[in-house]
C-alpha cells in the first residue's frame, strides 16, 4: 500500500471515529452516499475559484449536517480550560514541544504497552520534518494539538504574526494527521485576547494544564514521577515535554508513573468535544 493510500485510509478511519466539535461545535458524520451516474454540467455561471488553505482554515468548523443547518461556532473564551471534567477518576496526559525523533517515539511505545491515549500539542517546524510521528499518533488514537510554529511568546506578537503562527501549524497537522486540530495552547501559557480569538475561528479550544512536572528543568526522573503522582486527582491536565531540549528524564517518568496511576484506578485518556 503507498503511502498516499495509508494516508487517505487514516483520513477515512479519523472521520468516522466519534463527533468531535468544541463547546458547542458538533461535528456527526454521516454514510458514504451510492455513487451517481455522471451528468455533464448544466451550462450556468463561471465556476469560482477553489478557496485556498490559507483562507478555509480561519473559517469556524460548522461540521457535516444538513443542508441550511446553522453553523455552531467555537467559543471565544477569556481563558483557557484546565482541567476535563469527566467521570470517574480520569486524567489527561499532555505532551509538548515536538514530536522530535530523540523521545516521542519512546513516549509513544509506553503509552502503547499500556494501551493509554495522550495529547500532544506539536510545534508546526518541529512537525514538518517529522511527518510520520504525526501519522503514527493518528493510527494509535492520540489527540494532536496546535503549539505554534516556532514557540513564540505570543503576547509580543501581532494578530497577523500570531494567525500565521496557528494556521501553518494548522496546515501541517491536517496534512500528516488527517484532519486539523481541535485544541490549541499557547507557548509557555502566555494567552492573550488575540490568541483566544484566532483559536477559536480555527476551530480549536484552548487547553492549558492542572499539574505542570516542570521536566524540562531536568529536575530528574523521581521529581517528575512524585509531581505527577501527587497532584493526580480526577479532571487534572498533566503536562510534560517531548522535545525542546534533553526529554529523557520525561521517557523514563513515564515508564514508572504510568502503570502506577492504571493501578490506582485512573482512566487516562483523551476529552471529547461533542455537542454541548
Amino acid at each position: 500500500m503507498t503511502k498516499d493510500q495509508l494516508l487517505t485510509r487514516r483520513r477515512a478511519l479519523l472521520a468516522g471515529a466519534a463527533a468531535v466539535g468544541a463547546a458547542g461545535t458538533a461535528v456527526a458524520l454521516g454514510t458514504v452516499p451510492a455513487r451517481e451516474p455522471v451528468r455533464p454540467p448544466a451550462p450556468g455561471p463561471r465556476p469560482h475559484r477553489a478557496v485556498q488553505p490559507s483562507a478555509y482554515r480561519l473559517r469556524p468548523l460548522t461540521g457535516y449536517g444538513p443542508p441550511g443547518a446553522a453553523p455552531a461556532r467555537t467559543p471565544v473564551r477569556r481563558e483557557p480550560l484546565l482541567h476535563v471534567p469527566a467521570p470517574g477518576r480520569t486524567m489527561v496526559l499532555t505532551f509538548d514541544d515536538g514530536p522530535d525523533p530523540r523521545y516521542t517515539p519512546g513516549i509513544l511505545d509506553t503509552l502503547a504497552r499500556y494501551d493509554v491515549r495522550a495529547m500532544f500539542f506539536v510545534c508546526g517546524e518541529m512537525a514538518e520534518n517529522n511527518r510520520d510521528l504525526l501519522a503514527r499518533m493518528a493510527d494509535e488514537g492520540h489527540v494532536v494539538g496546535n503549539h505554534t510554529w516556532s514557540h513564540p511568546l505570543l503576547t509580543r506578537l501581532g494578530r497577523r504574526r500570531i494567525r500565521r503562527e496557528m494556521e501553518r501549524t494548522s496546515e501541517i497537522v491536517d496534512r500528516a494527521y488527517g484532519e486539523p486540530p481541535r485544541w490549541f495552547r499557547a507557548p509557555y501559557g502566555a494567552w492573550n485576547r488575540a490568541a483566544f480569538q484566532l483559536g477559536a475561528e480555527l476551530g480549536m479550544e484552548p487547553l492549558a494544564w492542572t499539574v505542570d512536572t516542570l521536566d524540562w528543568t531536568e529536575p530528574g526522573t523521581r521529581t517528575i514521577v512524585d509531581r505527577v503522582e501527587d497532584g493526580a486527582a480526577p479532571g487534572v491536565v498533566v503536562l510534560s515535554h517531548d522535545a525542546g531540549g534533553d526529554r529523557s528524564q520525561s521517557v523514563r517518568a513515564l515508564r514508572s508513573y504510568l502503570p502506577g496511576l492504571l493501578d490506582s484506578g485512573y482512566h487516562l485518556t483523551v476529552p471529547r468535544r461533542g455537542p454541548a
